[in-house]
């Protein structure tokens, strides 16, 4: 079986997600774009969950075969993926690694603590094309070292 590309279609931007769409194709790789009903991103192959909070994510993490690819900005998500023998990337251009994990649900823990005792926390900053081409790059980069898929 070949490797397969998963989309966390519920925060990835739409930049990212059409990137991933046409590189996968390129590349002859099954790309899945995973979706809640609140979303209306479309993609020839689209998975639509119901409206659960972590639907998307237990869908994903449902179907993901080790040395699959997830496109996500969701820090647990990643860790899952990660576990379970699979790549993760962050829309940024960023490949998420078991070093970096424990610190990062760290800092997702505490933020969140700080959210639940009624503090606020800044969103992510708007997105740039720099963040475009190194997302681009970046995925590039993992499908060459993965599969040498061209």
């Amino acid at each position: 079986m070949t490797l397969q590309i998963w989309i966390d279609g519920d925060g990835c931007p739409r930049g990212a997600v059409q990137f991933t769409l046409e590189e996968g194709e390129r590349r002859g790789l099954d790309v899945w774009l995973v979706t809640n009903v609140h979303h209306e991103q479309q993609a020839q192959n689209r998975l639509v969950v119901d409206g659960h909070a972590q639907a998307v994510d237990l869908a994903i993490l449902n179907r993901l075969k080790a040395g699959d690819v997830v496109i996500t900005q969701d820090i647990g998500l990643a860790a899952m993926v990660l576990g379970r023998r699979g790549y993760a990337l962050h829309p940024n251009g960023t490949e998420y690694d078991s070093g970096s994990m424990p610190l990062l649900l760290e800092m997702r823990e505490s933020a969140a603590k700080h959210r639940r005792g009624g503090g606020r926390t800044r969103g992510p900053k708007k997105r740039s094309n720099e963040d475009q081409e190194k997302f681009q790059s970046c995925l590039a980069g993992v499908l060459d070292k993965i599969g040498g898929y061209e």
